[in-house]
């Protein structure tokens, strides 16, 4: 039995633990996670902050070379004819050398057209412009000696219109930024236009380009960074074209800036969601080689200008930033405070078991301490029971010779009061108590006996008791009824013999045992009940254990009973127990 209590305790101490470090595994793991998104969510910001001023570096720099390429054009009109039929592609072709620019082309109205009818490069001469939308309406304006107006995006000036850095039309392997100037005073467009390249080396120095690779050689647990297009997001606008060749606009590109490997299945939901409702949207999700952390951001650039736009040409208010972080950061981490704690919580279990193991040992030797003295008090009360009518059967003959010798010198007064003595000694051990029990009938009449003998008025007044069926209580009846009454005992020898009264009240009632016991006891007001049941408190004289009234209070609440301290009368102090039997 006492293994099996120790096996159950053991067992739900186990559980306890494991439980605890599962609450505080997963406690941690999304205390780590909110701690990564909070830190990627600062870090967005930031990321934000300066991918925008590249950016916009950026475009101050496109803005410059489209400014210098109107400078080239107005350059190249004070060099050439007014009239385009006495200007030669060879001359275009020097001009550009010498103005450091790739190429320079004229427009020439026709009927229902304009064509590249003069150009530096020889791929580019009778083009038309028909079907290039919108450029050939922005042609027609400035032929019209008007501002150019439109949704596309660009750079207007006087008598001058730039467009993006784009996809050359002519030929889709380039992309070139291209300039349109006509001031009313020839009869053609000057078209100077610059490669792609000068906006590279500027990105690759101090651009954007430069700065997403720093951000990603810092940032040890950043795995890429991507400006998104939320309008072509994934595939981009690809235009076909008549002769068979694609092109792939770049101001309506999918992937902005920086680069799109890391790919996850719910990306483009995210990034519409994200675009649409203007919020943060997180992603988490295992690929083939990592575990991978996604944040889209909405980057909102209203009245700040960029140049990428929509499926019809127009500028974009904002887009979405992906940063892409490795989930594996948050995972070692926690399983190195995993692997910490674990180890502080097998040593503090294995101090826990200690401690608790030595505790039971102690209750344990307690309990059998308790259990002794009530059994040697018991030992003691039959003996002095035995004692008492051994020494009434020895003075037996010496009582009934004097009665004898009494009777026959007709001594009757003394003889009967010589008689009433004696019969209220033997009435002390001999009084029939109404207890079915023989333990518990014996330890009472032993009670009484002691109580004569050290002068106390002891009243017992006991009802029938059924206690045969008891078994096990008895000795827990006996124990109850020993201390309650050893306790009052001690307390009355304190005062005179005229004050020491002790009274036994036992019975059933509502099949419980009924049980109180009463003593004189002149500060019993002072005493506090909650200190009297306390195990080790006394307020006795000499070597008491102050175990008596603890052990009582103990096997009251084994048995579910109640206990009760109060004053029965002035000077009275009353123990009441019920116990159901």
């Amino acid at each position: 039995m006492q293994r099996n209590v120790w096996l159950i305790a053991v067992g739900l101490l186990v559980i306890l633990i494991l439980l605890n470090n599962s609450i505080y595994y997963f406690m941690t793991k999304k205390s780590l996670e909110e701690s990564l998104e909070h830190e990627l969510l600062s870090l967005a910001k930031q990321i934000e902050i300066s991918v925008e001023q590249s950016r916009l570096g950026s475009e101050q720099f496109e803005k410059q070379i489209g400014r210098e390429l109107r400078a080239a054009a107005i350059a190249t009109q004070y060099a050439l004819d007014s009239d385009i039929e006495n200007v030669t592609d060879q001359q275009l072709k020097e001009l550009a050398l010498q103005l450091d620019i790739n190429h320079i082309s004229l427009l020439k109205r026709m009927q229902d057209d304009i064509v590249l009818y003069r150009s530096s490069d020889k791929t580019q001469l009778g083009k038309s412009t028909k079907n290039w939308v919108p450029w050939h309406s922005y042609f027609q304006q400035l032929f019209r000696t008007k501002q150019v107006n439109g949704n596309w995006l660009g750079q207007t000036l006087p008598h001058f219109w730039s467009g993006p850095f784009e996809v050359s039309s002519t030929d889709v392997a380039n992309i070139y930024k291209w300039g349109y100037y006509y001031d009313g005073t020839t009869n053609y467009i000057i078209d100077p236009y610059v490669h792609y390249e000068y906006l590279r080396e500027y990105n690759e120095i101090t651009g954007i380009d430069k700065l997403l690779h720093d951000l990603l050689a810092t940032q040890k647990n950043l795995l890429e960074i991507t400006a998104i297009n939320p309008y072509t997001f994934p595939d981009g606008n690809i235009t076909g074209y008549a002769d068979g060749q694609k092109r792939d606009h770049v101001v309506q590109r999918a992937i902005l800036f920086g680069s799109y490997q890391h790919m996850l299945s719910k990306d483009e939901e995210a990034v519409q969601q994200a675009f649409t409702q203007r919020k943060i949207v997180t992603l988490e999700e295992k690929t083939d080689n990592k575990h991978l952390f996604k944040m889209f951001v909405p980057v909102d650039v209203k009245d700040k200008g960029i140049n990428i736009t929509n499926y019809n040409g127009e500028p974009m208010d904002h887009y979405v930033l992906s940063i892409v972080s490795d989930y594996s950061v948050i995972t070692e981490e926690l399983h190195a405070q995993f692997l910490n704690i674990g180890a502080i919580v097998i040593i503090l279990s294995l101090f826990s078991f200690s401690i608790a193991w030595f505790a039971m040992r102690q209750f344990k030797l307690s309990q059998e301490k308790a259990v002794r003295i009530t059994q040697e008090t018991y030992v003691e009360e039959m003996n002095s029971l035995f004692h008492a009518i051994r020494s009434q059967r020895h003075d037996y003959l010496n009582h009934m010779q004097t009665i004898h010798t009494m009777a026959e010198l007709a001594k009757f007064t003394e003889l009967r009061q010589y008689t009433k003595q004696l019969a209220n000694e033997i009435n002390t051990v001999s009084d029939v108590i109404p207890v079915d029990n023989p333990a518990v009938a014996a330890l009472l009449r032993s009670k009484l006996s002691q109580a004569d003998s050290f002068k106390i008025k002891f009243e017992c007044k006991c009802s029938p008791l059924q206690m045969k069926e008891m078994s096990g209580k008895t000795l827990d009846i006996n124990r109850i009824l020993g201390n309650l009454i050893d306790n009052a005992f001690d307390e009355v020898l304190n005062y005179d013999e005229n004050l020491r009264f002790v009274e036994l009240s036992c019975g059933q009632q509502d099949n419980r045992i009924v049980i109180e016991v009463s003593n004189y006891c002149p500060h019993a007001k002072q005493l506090q009940a909650s200190m009297l049941f306390k195990d080790g408190h006394t307020t006795k004289k000499g070597s008491h254990q102050g175990l008596g009234l603890s052990i009582v209070k103990e096997i009251t609440d084994r048995y579910r009973g109640e206990l009760q301290v109060y004053s029965k009368e002035k000077e009275f102090i009353t123990f009441l127990i019920m116990i159901p039997n």
